[in-house]
């Protein structure tokens, strides 16, 4: 079993080796929006009904989400790089199924293997750059990663609009899923050449069990977060979240006494990783409750196309790649103070948007606080999460990847059900904007304090 970090590959190496699992992580993000931006042209070819449509939207966030903590534990048992390269041909092959769909329950059933094929991917890149880098080349590197994470979403909306509208072939949505074709052929073609074998697990095995105790649980809660709303919230709905969270409950004391645990318990108990994790996961959740909100309100109240509002989110992106990639070239004071003065400055740009341009959009007033909410975001998240990483044991990476990506997931759906559900309830748009927002930067707030409790990084770290 790996109790250290194996050596660090060679700089050259390192670079090929982030460039592949970082492209993977970009697909599997892009697909989980780049859908919502097609879903009028899917409903139009295919003669898809509303529940059909949302099934095909958010089959792949739902199936991705309950699969996300037991892939994580496959990469333990079977090789990080074994499990990233299986799921990215997974993906890449469902995607072409998805392209080539003749009807709707075809295309579901597509989505749906497409992102079982994300979620055995996307948990093993954090779990190898965590393995085979460290100090400032694993602080750049998660910064890559973060930032990646993030904008996957708003690309995906930009990317998914020109596609749709550009009609390739006239082939009118599909080239959305065509398009990881050639990528994911080139990634599987480099990928066993630059990707180090190197095992965390040391003779691991998956707790069945375990398994489905957190299947059902995932499902349970996830369910009614996801299509709830579209159903009016009956009281299934309710039924399935309370039964989720005691599911849930039950899991993590399952957990505590399991000889091959999922999620083990260990990776929480070094001080500052819980509070460190819910900021993250407070972060990334407000992100996707706010593009949500935002997006809505320019396209029925602004009239906006959805190609023009995603190409509204450039400033928003460019400042989140701005810092992302000069983080850690910053001073070490100034660093650690990052990971609570970032959510603060979050909120404060994006109350101030709301404010502003809630009745009438300027593209050129809009843009600087879009640049700053951007910013504080990834300095909300990035610092934190390298931060959080030096203090987990080597031989804990799945399950610290497992966390960096279930929580967030949890976070966005569970933000988007309330939050979400905020905003439609307001008499108009506008009002339902500012709400929502406003809420964000109480949670915000909240998540500046949690950050707020974790050790300042180390030197060695």
């Amino acid at each position: 079993m790996l109790t250290s970090n194996p050596p660090a590959p060679p700089a050259a190496r390192r670079g090929a080796m982030l460039a592949v699992l970082l492209t993977g992580q970009v697909m599997a993000s892009m697909d989980g929006s780049i859908v919502s931006v097609s879903a009028q042209a899917i409903r139009e070819d295919l003669h898809a009904g509303g529940a059909a449509v949302q099934l095909i939207v958010s089959g792949y966030l739902l199936t991705t989400g309950v699969l996300l903590v037991t892939c994580a534990r496959i990469g333990d048992v079977v090789g990080q790089r074994r499990a990233f390269l299986v799921g990215l041909g997974w993906f890449t092959g469902a995607s072409l199924l998805c392209g080539l769909a003749p009807n709707v329950p075809a295309l579901v059933a597509a989505r749906v293997a497409q992102a079982v094929g994300a979620a055995l991917m996307t948990p093993q890149v954090f779990a190898l750059i965590q393995l085979h880098f460290g100090g400032d080349a694993r602080r750049r590197a998660i910064g890559l990663y973060g930032m990646v994470l993030a904008l996957g979403v708003a690309l995906g909306q930009v990317v998914g609009g020109v596609l749709v509208s550009a009609d390739l072939f006239g082939l009118s949505w599909r080239p959305v899923f065509l398009v990881n074709l050639p990528i994911g052929a080139v990634l599987l073609a480099l990928g066993p050449r630059v990707l180090p074998d190197v095992r965390t697990g040391g003779n691991a095995r998956l707790d069945p069990l375990g398994v489905v105790i957190l299947t059902v649980a995932m499902t349970a809660f996830t369910l009614p977060l996801i299509f709830g709303r579209e159903f009016g919230r009956p009281g299934w709905a309710l039924l399935s979240l309370a039964s989720g969270a005691v599911l849930l409950l039950a899991f993590a004391r399952y957990e505590t006494r399991a000889r091959d645990p999922l999620l083990d318990p260990a990776v929480l108990r070094p001080g500052g990783v819980k509070p460190g994790l819910a900021a993250c996961w407070i972060v990334m959740g407000c992100y996707t409750v706010l593009l949500l909100v935002l997006t809505l309100h320019m396209q029925s109240a602004l009239g906006f196309s959805a190609l023009q509002a995603g190409l509204a989110f450039v400033p928003y992106t460019l400042g989140f790649a701005a810092l992302s990639l000069t983080w850690t070239r910053y001073p070490r004071r100034l660093r650690d103070a990052l990971p609570v003065a970032g959510p603060i400055v979050f909120a404060v740009a994006a109350t101030t948007l709301v404010l502003l341009f809630r009745a009438r959009w300027s593209a050129y007033g809009s843009a600087p606080l879009l640049l700053v909410a951007g910013a504080g975001h990834a300095a909300g998240y990035n610092p934190l999460i390298a931060r959080i990483a030096s203090l987990v044991e080597p031989r804990l990476a799945a399950s610290m990847s497992a966390l960096n990506s279930t929580g967030p997931m949890l976070a966005g759906v569970t933000a988007v059900a309330g939050l979400g559900s905020v905003y439609f309830a307001a008499p108009t748009s506008a009002g339902g904007l500012l709400r929502a927002t406003l809420a964000v930067a109480v949670l915000l707030t909240l998540g500046a304090t949690c950050a707020a409790r974790v050790p300042p990084s180390q030197r060695s770290s």
